[in-house]
Parts: structure tokens; C-alpha cells; sequence
């Protein structure tokens, strides 16, 4: 029955891979990190006269292109002039043609966060009065369709390598050195160097078409590749293609030289390999780190290094959890995984496991930012998730821990125990007795039941059988006639060595797999691996979504600029709020700028100006001035001297509006004795 159990494991990882594949690549465009907190002119507003300019405010910087914000004319015909500018913090404009006619313009932006991730989108507005309009404002989302999917395998592929690659060199180096000769185990460390290499490779490729237009065509595009070269990720990946080739050095010292020293030899050359290998591990996940999430938002100094802190405890955890399982399925009879290495992966998980929950907290606030977040945004559904698929396989791994204990207790102290029924390569004392090395197994083997010798074996007694698997050309004994030194003869002693050597693997694999403490860590070290695969998933996906804290704050900006706009234009009377980020230079001259009028009618009006800072905080600048022109009726500009009540607040009374209009509030704000700007917005009042 547990000859069964690999074919299984086998079919087991290849459908939780494939389901995995389809809910990547059939998954919607990646969720964006910065939003788009306001725009000038406002969505859905109808302004009098054309402006000359719209403009853009995100959550965090973004990076732009000559065709990251459109702005459309109702036949779709572009009426800008070109790329955006940085105005002002993260808001961002693009120049208007002058003269434009009455109608609904579509206002299409597509920019790349700071964190990598890609951000789209579109809305309108209306000069004069709305009209009827060719250009669709639905299907503007960016980072779908098959590039996306791709992109998506290709993210989720590479770390599926680097856990691979990191855990399974410190499960060798740290648990189990004389893992370095078993193939199995070299094949999987190798493959993850490949699968991360192969993944790096294509995010290069896909990297610009991702971020842009969307086309497979556009994927071998040098000239997109060129700018992708430019970009923060871009020069991320190129770093991790080096470091790859360092890793790749470390592979061929791990698996070349260290492996063929003696123990004595390889105790002296652990530490520094050890030391080199994580060297470059750190370096690897520090791709990550300096170009996603850790990169942007509160505290990227100290979450760039929890990152890569957390990113390897990941890999330690996980990649040798892969490593073990290849290792009790795969490894050669001669050469089983033994119950010390066990008990010391054991610990390094539980280490691992520590600083994963550690770095994760800290994580979890960054992105958060408050409990509501947990449930109300997809970050937090997903981290909820996340939490659960790690509570599950910490539960699991204690189960693999009794199982490792028990199987401690079955070997003899010192010896090379398995961690099935403590049999050393060659050398009887598992379940039962069996015959000493080298005697040709003609007793009976108490674990299962059945005798091991051959025919040939039971005739001809111990001393013919070896001189059978020596080859020494003497026939088989059940053909005297084939007796000899001829080629037939030595071929017949060669096939029957090599029939003899298959039947005695085979008797110590039986031997090996029936011992119920070796069933039962198998099956409990699979389970951790279907857990395990699972959340990489949802952790892929959760690099791919925007933080709470954004979604949340975006989602307060955008009520915040709605109920303006509709304050502002929509009724002739009512609060007209107007929020105005600022830039006067310095080391701190930006901030944001906020004007309340009430009523926001013609005649009199009590008028509030707050200062704060891009942070939220009170900004005790030390002057601000509002001055008020009605462009059309070339009436102002009208200069208002507020008072100054408290830090970050100032307040005037009794604001005359002389009659109803389409109002420019500009707001001069001076941060220092030489640094100043002004901002300004357009108004409906009255």
C-alpha cells in the first residue's frame, strides 16, 4: 500500500499546481496600489467654461508616459498636449488645446504605482452641457487578459523557485549534509534555481506589455524592454538575474565539492557555505522587497528588511518542507533521510515559524492600518485566509513532530536511523532481523512476511549467490551446461547481479516503508505540502492587491471629493469643501491645503482654510492668503486675509460674493521666509 503513496503525492501536487495555474491565469486584471483620490476637473461635473488643464491625484506617486492620461473629445479625438507633469506631490496634469466646444470629454489615465503594481481607469466630465459620446469609459482596466495571466504564473513561479532554491539548500547545509549526494534532492534545488531563473527571465520580457498596452505582440518589443530597464522593477529583476548567477555558483560548490568531502571536512566548510549561501539568499529577496509592497508607505526603511526577513523565513520553512517530502519519497533505499535530520528541521521550522508570525504582524499594521480593514477590504479578507492556511499547517506540523518523535525513539542512539524503523543502509535492526550485509538475505524477513532469498540462493547457500553477483562467469546453477567464461556467460552473471541488487532494494524499501511511524510522517509531511502550495497562492495574490490602508483611504478621498464636487456645482446653496495639495519646496514645503465656504451663495460667507501635511497632521505654515476671481464677469481677483486661529486653521467672516458663478479660489501658501506657491481650483457658487 505504500508503494502506492508516491504516485499519489505526485498526482496530488500536479492538481493543486494546475488549480492553482487556472485561478492565476483566469484571474481578473491585478488590483491597483495607488488610487486615484481626486481629479480636476471633478467626475461627472459640468463646468462653463473649457478649462485648460486636468488634473490627477493619487494616493502615492506614480509613474508616467507621453499616453498615461488622455483626455478624449466626444468623437474620441485627442485633446491634450502631451505627457503629464508633476504639478504638486502625487497630482499630476496634462495641458488642455484651447478653445474647446461644448460636450462630454473622457477623461483615460494609465500609470504604474510606486510598489510596480499598474493602475487604469476613466471618467468624464462636461463643458457647457452634457452631451452624447462615442468613447467608452468601461474597459479601461490594465494588467488582464493573457499577459496578465502570464505575468500573474510568472510571479507566482518565481517564488514557488526561490523557496525551492533557499529551503532546500538550508535543509541540506543545516539538517541533513549527507542530503548533498542524494539526486533526488539535487534535482529539486536545481529546479528551483531554474523555475526562478525561467520566471525572471519572462517577468523582464512581459514586464513592458504588462504595464502597457496589454498585446502578446508587444512582449518581445526591445524598445518597451529598454524602458522597462529604466524602471525600478525593471533594475530589480536585472539584480536578481545576477544574483542567480552567484546562486548557481553556490549550487555547483554545494552539490560539487562540499559533497565529496568526508564529515570531518564538511563540518569545517558548513559555516562559511552556510554564510555565502545566505548572503545571497538575502540578496535575492531583497529583489522583492525594494521594488513591491516594503518599498512605498509608511516605514520603508524598517519594512524593506522585515520583508526580506520574512520572505526566507518563508523559504526555510516551506522549501525544506518540500525538501523532506522528496527526501522520504524519492531518497535510495542506501541512503534514507535520517530521524536526527528530522528533529533538526523540526527546529529550524519552529525558529522559522516564530519569525514568520513576527514579521507578519508587523506586516499586517503597515497594510492595514486598523481592524475594520480585515473585513472590509480584499487585503484583509485575503490576510484572513492566509492567517487560517497558516494556523492549519502549524497544526499539521505538530502532528509531523509526534510522528518524528516516535521515530527518534525507534532508532539506536548514534546510529544513521531512518526515520522509518531506524534500518542503517545495508545494516539489519528495523522491524525484525534480516541477514548482515553482504550475506545475500536468505532469512526470512519478519516485516513482511516473506523470504528474501532466491531460488538459486536456497540450492546453491550464501557463498554461490555472492560469487553469482560477482559476475565470476559461472553459471546460475539451474543450466550447468551454460557454465563458462564466455561473453554469454558473463552477460547472464551480469543480468543476474543486476536482478539480485533490484530484489534486495526492493526487500529494504518493503522493510522500510511497512514501519507505522514512517506511514504516518509521510502522510502528515504531504498534507503540510498541500497546505503549503495553497498559500503561496493566496500570498502571490496578496503582493498583487492593494493594501487596506489605501483602499481605505482612497476610498474616504474619493467620498470626500464627490460630496465637494456636488456641494460645489450642483445646488445653490450648501458647504463647498476644495482640497488643494501643495508643493512650495524645501525640505518640508508639502502639505495639503483645504477651503471650506459656507454657504457658498452669493453674499456673505464664513470661510475656513486648514493646513496639514501629506500625513494628515496640523501645518503651522506662517502665512496663507485666498483671493477670489470671476473670470468670466472680470470681477477680482477678491483678497481674503483669514485669521489665524490654531495650528494648521485659519478662519474669515463675513466673505462677500457679489453674484453667482463659475469662482477661481487660489490659495497662497507660504512655508518659510522664501519659500511660498499657489494653488487654485474652480468653483460653482450660487
Amino acid at each position: 500500500m505504500t508503494q502506492a503513496i508516491a504516485p499519489r503525492a505526485r498526482t496530488l501536487v500536479l492538481l493543486f499546481l494546475a488549480a492553482v495555474a487556472a485561478l492565476l491565469v483566469g484571474a481578473g486584471p491585478a488590483a491597483a496600489h495607488a488610487a486615484l483620490t481626486g481629479s480636476d476637473p471633478a467626475q461627472g461635473t459640468v463646468v462653463d467654461t473649457a478649462p485648460t488643464q486636468v488634473s490627477l491625484t493619487f494616493s502615492e506617486k506614480v509613474a508616467t508616459t507621453d499616453g498615461s492620461l488622455r483626455v478624449l473629445d466626444p468623437k474620441g479625438k485627442r485633446v491634450d498636449t502631451g505627457k503629464p507633469a508633476n504639478v504638486s506631490g502625487t497630482t499630476y496634469a496634462v495641458q488642455l488645446h484651447a478653445g474647446l466646444p461644448d460636450g462630454t470629454y473622457t477623461v483615460t489615465y494609465q500609470v504604474v504605482s510606486e510598489d510596480s503594481h499598474p493602475v487604469s481607469g476613466a471618467y468624464t466630465f462636461s463643458i457647457g452641457a452634457p452631451s452624447r459620446t462615442s468613447v467608452p469609459v468601461s474597459g479601461q482596466e490594465v494588467g488582464g487578459g493573457v499577459v496578465g495571466g502570464l505575468y500573474g504564473f510568472g510571479r507566482y513561479l518565481s517564488y514557488a523557485g526561490y523557496i525551492v532554491l533557499v529551503g532546500g539548500a538550508a535543509f541540506v547545509l543545516a539538517c541533513w549534509p549527507r542530503g548533498t549526494s542524494v539526486r533526488a534532492v539535487q534535482r529539486l534545488v536545481v529546479s528551483g534555481w531554474l523555475a526562478l531563473t525561467a520566471a525572471t527571465l519572462s517577468l523582464l520580457l512581459l514586464r513592458g506589455s504588462y504595464t502597457g498596452s496589454g498585446k502578446v505582440a508587444d512582449i518581445f518589443d526591445l524598445d518597451l524592454l529598454g524602458d522597462v530597464l529604466q524602471t525600478k522593477t525593471g533594475a530589480a529583476l536585472v539584480s536578481r538575474l545576477l544574483l542567480l548567477a552567484a546562486a548557481a555558483l553556490f549550487i555547483a560548490v554545494l552539490f560539487g565539492a562540499y559533497d565529496k568531502r568526508d564529515d570531518e571536512e564538511k563540518r569545517d566548510l558548513t559555516f562559511g557555505l552556510a554564510i555565502g549561501g545566505a548572503v545571497v539568499a538575502a540578496g535575492l529577496a531583497a529583489s522583492w522587497a525594494m521594488a513591491e509592497h516594503a518599498s512605498t508607505g509608511l516605514q520603508p526603511g524598517i519594512a524593506m528588511p522585515v520583508d526580506v526577513l520574512h520572505l526566507f523565513a518563508v523559504a526555510t520553512w516551506l522549501g525544506g518542507l518540500a525538501t523532506l517530502l522528496v527526501a522520504l519519497y524519492r531518497a535510495p533505499a542506501d541512503q534514507p533521510v535520517e530521524a536526527s535530520a528530522v528533529r533538526r528541521f523540526s527546529t529550524v521550522a519552529f525558529g522559522s515559524v516564530v519569525a514568520l508570525v513576527s514579521t507578519g504582524t508587523y506586516q499586517s499594521w503597515r497594510q492595514l492600518g486598523s481592524w475594520s480593514a480585515f473585513t472590509d477590504t480584499r487585503y484583509g479578507q485575503l490576510l484572513l485566509v492566509k492567517i487560517g492556511l497558516v494556523a492549519l499547517l502549524v497544526g499539521i506540523a505538530s502532528i509531523s513532530r509526534r510522528w518524528t518523535g516516535r521515530l527518534a525513539g525507534t532508532g539506536a542512539p548514534g546510529s544513521r536511523a531512518t526515520v522509518a524503523a531506524g534500518v542503517g543502509a545495508g545494516v539489519g535492526g528495523g522491524a525484525g532481523k534480516t541477514a548482515p550485509a553482504g550475506s545475500g538475505g536468505a532469512g526470512k524477513d519478519p516485516g513482511t512476511g516473506t523470504g528474501t532469498g532466491t531460488k538459486q540462493s536456497k540450492k546453491q547457500g550464501a557463498g554461490k549467490q555472492g560469487a553469482a553477483r560477482a559476475g565470476a562467469g559461472r553459471g546460475s546453477g539451474e543450466e550447468p551446461g551454460d557454465a563458462g567464461t564466455g561473453a554469454v556467460g558473463s552477460e547472464r552473471a551480469a543480468q543476474l547481479a543486476r536482478q539480485r541488487a533490484a530484489e534486495d532494494t526492493a526487500r529494504q524499501k518493503r522493510l522500510r516503508d511497512a514501519d507505522p511511524h514512517r506511514f504516518g510522517l509521510r502522510r502528515s509531511v504531504l498534507a503540510e505540502a498541500g497546505v503549503a502550495v495553497v498559500l503561496l497562492a493566496v500570498t502571490t495574490a496578496l503582493t498583487s492587491t492593494e493594501p487596506g490602508r489605501t483602499e481605505q483611504d482612497a476610498k474616504a478621498a474619493t467620498a470626500a471629493s464627490s460630496s465637494s464636487s456636488s456641494s460645489g456645482t450642483g445646488s445653490s446653496s450648501g458647504a463647498l469643501t476644495l482640497d488643494m495639495p501643495f508643493d512650495a519646496g524645501g525640505t518640508n514645503g508639502k502639505g495639503v491645503v483645504s477651503v471650506d465656504l459656507d454657504p457658498a451663495r452669493a453674499g456673505g460667507n464664513e470661510m475656513h482654510v486648514y493646513v496639514t501635511r501629506p500625513n494628515g497632521r496640523a501645518f503651522d505654515v506662517p502665512e496663507v492668503k485666498v483671493a477670489l476671481t470671476l473670470e468670466s464677469k472680470s470681477i477680482g481677483p477678491l483678497p481674503v486675509a483669514p485669521d489665524h486661529i490654531t495650528t494648521g486653521h485659519w478662519s474669515a467672516s463675513g466673505v462677500q460674493i457679489p453674484m453667482a458663478g463659475e469662482w477661481k479660489i487660489a490659495v497662497t501658501v507660504r512655508t518659510s521666509d522664501i519659500d511660498q506657491v499657489t494653488v487654485s481650483k474652480n468653483a460653482q457658487i450660487g
